[in-house]
C-alpha cells in the first residue's frame, strides 16, 4: 500500500473524469464515470485499493457534483474545494493547448497536492443546506421580479408613458391597476369613481389617491398609439406575473425566517445590530456556518472581499486595491447588516463618522465597518455568545 495519494474531479452533470496520482505526479488513475450512485462507489473502491490515505478535489460544491459529494462524505472522504478560475489559469503552465475534461481532472489532482491554501469541504448540516437551497431560490425569483418590472415599464412608457412616470411598480397598488386599466382611454371611460372603486373591491391602500393619479395621467393622452391594445393585453399579464412573484418571495422569505431560526447559531448572529434573518441566512449559505473552513477572521474577511489586497511592483509600494476573486452575495449582505446597524448601534455610527472624517466616501466607510463587525461576529460564534454592547456605550434612541 503506498503513502498519501491526490484524487482530481472534474465535476459534469451527466458524467465526471477523475485523476489520481502519487506524491511524486505519476498518474496513476484516469477514468471518466457516469454520475450515478453504482459507477461513483466502484470509483471509490478502486482509489481507496490504491491507498487509504486520499486527498479528493473538486472545482465544483452544487449542482451536479452534490451526489459525488454525499458519497465522498459518507465515506468520510477528505475533499478540498478549487475554484474552476484557478483550474483555468493553473492549466495555462502545464503542457499542451488542449482543453479536455481529463486535462482539467489532471490539473486539479496536481493542484490539490502541491497547494497548501485550498479550502476544505465539509459535510453540511441540514438546516444549513435548506437555507442554502431557499437563498438560491429567493435570488432567482427577485431576479425574475426585477426583468418582469423592468419589461413592464418599457412596455407601458410606450403605450402610456404619463401613467409610467406617477407609479411605484414595487408597491401592490400600482401592479393591480395596471391589472385593470392599461390604457388612457379605459381610465377615463371608468372615471375617477370608478377607478377608485375597483382598487377599493380589490383592498388597494390609497386607492383614492392612486385613482387621481390615474385619471390626470389619462387627461394629458388623448391619442392612441399603434399597437395598444396587443401592448396593454402583456402590461396587464406582467402586472400579474409581478404580483404573483411577489406572493412566492414573502412565502419564501417566511420559510428562511422560520429556518434560520432553527439553526444552532441564530441566536449569536442575529444579537449583532443589523444582522437579521435575511442577511443571516445569507451568511450562513455562503459560510455553511463552519468558521473552522476559514481559520481566522481575516480569511473570513478575504473570502468576503472586504479584506483589501495589495498591488506593489519594484518602488511603488502600499497600493491596496479590492480583489476581485471573492463571494459577491456574502460582502452584500455584510454590507447591507452595516449600513442598517448605522440606525440601531451608537458604536457603528462612531465608526462611520470617523472614517468620513478621514475623507472615506460613503462606500468606502461602510465597508470598513463591515470589516470590523466582521472580527465582531468571527468572536460571537467562536465563543458561542451574544453581542453585547460596551458598557459605557450610550443608548440607542
Amino acid at each position: 500500500m503506498m503513502s498519501r495519494i491526490w484524487a482530481g474531479i472534474d465535476a459534469g452533470k451527466t458524467h465526471h473524469h477523475c485523476v489520481v496520482m502519487d506524491a511524486e505526479g505519476t498518474k496513476l488513475l484516469s477514468r471518466r464515470v457516469l454520475n450515478d450512485e453504482p459507477e461513483l462507489l466502484t470509483l471509490l473502491a478502486d482509489v481507496l485499493a490504491l491507498s487509504q490515505e486520499v486527498t479528493w478535489c473538486i472545482d465544483i460544491v452544487d449542482g451536479g457534483a452534490m451526489l459525488v459529494l454525499a458519497v465522498l462524505f459518507d465515506h468520510e472522504q477528505q475533499v478540498l474545494y478549487i475554484p474552476g478560475r484557478t483550474v483555468n489559469r493553473a492549466a495555462a503552465g502545464y503542457r499542451g493547448q488542449g482543453k479536455t475534461d481529463a486535462r482539467d481532472a489532471l490539473v486539479i489532482a496536481d493542484q490539490a497536492r502541491m497547494r497548501y491554501d485550498l479550502h476544505p469541504i465539509r459535510r453540511g448540516n441540514e438546516i444549513t443546506t435548506e437555507l442554502k437551497l431557499l437563498v438560491a431560490r429567493r435570488a432567482d425569483l427577485v431576479a425574475d421580479r426585477t426583468r418582469a418590472i423592468n419589461r413592464l415599464r418599457g412596455l407601458l412608457s410606450g403605450i402610456f408613458p404619463a401613467l409610467e412616470r406617477v407609479l411605484e411598480l414595487s408597491n401592490k397598488g400600482p401592479l393591480v391597476l395596471l391589472s385593470g386599466y392599461q390604457s388612457p382611454a379605459a381610465i377615463r371611460r371608468s372615471g375617477r369613481g370608478g377607478v377608485e372603486a375597483w382598487l377599493r373591491a380589490r383592498k388597494v391602500r390609497s386607492a383614492a389617491a392612486l385613482a387621481q393619479a390615474a385619471v390626470e395621467a389619462a387627461g394629458r393622452q388623448h391619442t392612441t398609439v399603434a399597437g395598444e391594445q396587443v401592448t396593454a393585453d402583456i402590461v396587464a399579464a406582467l402586472a400579474e406575473e409581478v404580483m404573483a412573484l411577489n406572493a412566492r418571495i414573502e412565502e419564501i422569505d417566511h420559510r428562511i425566517q422560520t429556518c434560520f431560526a432553527d439553526h444552532e447559531l441564530a441566536m449569536f448572529i442575529s444579537s449583532l445590530p443589523g444582522m437579521g434573518p435575511q442577511v443571516g441566512a445569507e451568511f450562513l449559505a455562503a459560510t455553511h456556518g463552519d468558521m473552522g473552513a476559514f481559520g481566522s477572521a481575516d480569511r473570513l474577511a478575504g473570502f468576503a472581499g472586504l479584506a483589501p489586497v495589495p498591488r506593489d511592483s519594484g518602488r511603488v509600494s502600499g497600493n491596496l486595491h479590492r480583489p476581485q476573486r471573492y463571494h459577491r452575495r456574502l460582502q452584500r449582505a455584510l454590507y447591507l447588516a452595516a449600513f442598517s446597524s448605522l440606525r440601531v448601534s451608537p458604536e457603528s455610527r462612531r465608526f462611520y463618522d470617523r472614517k468620513r472624517a478621514e475623507g472615506k466616501t460613503h462606500s468606502q466607510a461602510i465597508l470598513a465597518l463591515a470589516r470590523r463587525r466582521v472580527n465582531v461576529l468571527w468572536a460571537l460564534i467562536r465563543d458561542r455568545r451574544r453581542y453585547q454592547p460596551p458598557a459605557n456605550a450610550p443608548v440607542a434612541a
